[in-house]
């Protein structure tokens, strides 16, 4: 089995717009986003927008899956801030060690030139927790509060 990733591309955005629908109205999101936002995120990935990424998991030479992540700073860590926004899989690529090596990319390409990775997890996925911690993620005790 051969992976890889890639930056998302145009010539991704049905197949990512399809997948992005199946992750928002998965129980691994609090929200279900309008379709307009979707396609909001995915024009950011495919664009010289300086604070989002796309990337595409593929498997054998067929996407996978996707992953997004934008750029900040965070104060707490003195330095440029990663958040790990999406990572979705298909459920017929889901087991196969493809998100460990996600992470494995995330750091290859990213690791030097950030302070800190985050992510936000749903309390009860408890498969994703499981993986996150296996990949050097840990939990934060805070409340997080939107407007």
């Amino acid at each position: 089995m051969k992976i890889e990733f890639r930056k998302m591309e145009e010539k991704d955005r049905q197949i990512v717009f399809d997948m992005m629908r199946d992750f928002y109205n998965s129980s691994a999101v609090i929200s279900t986003p309008d379709d307009s936002v979707l396609l909001n995120d995915i024009k950011a990935c495919v664009s010289d927008n300086i604070f989002a990424d796309g990337i595409i998991a593929m498997c054998d030479g067929e996407i996978a899956g996707y992953g997004m992540v934008t750029h900040s700073f965070s104060t707490e860590f003195g330095g440029k801030c990663l958040w790990l926004e999406d990572l979705y899989l298909k459920e017929e690529y889901r087991g196969l060690g493809i998100g460990t090596k996600y992470f494995e990319y995330i750091e290859k390409v990213y690791g030097d030139k950030c302070a800190v990775q985050r992510l936000e997890v749903e309390r009860d996925n408890e498969g994703a927790i499981r993986n996150y911690k296996r990949n050097g993620f840990k939990v934060l005790d805070y409340m997080e509060m939107v407007r």
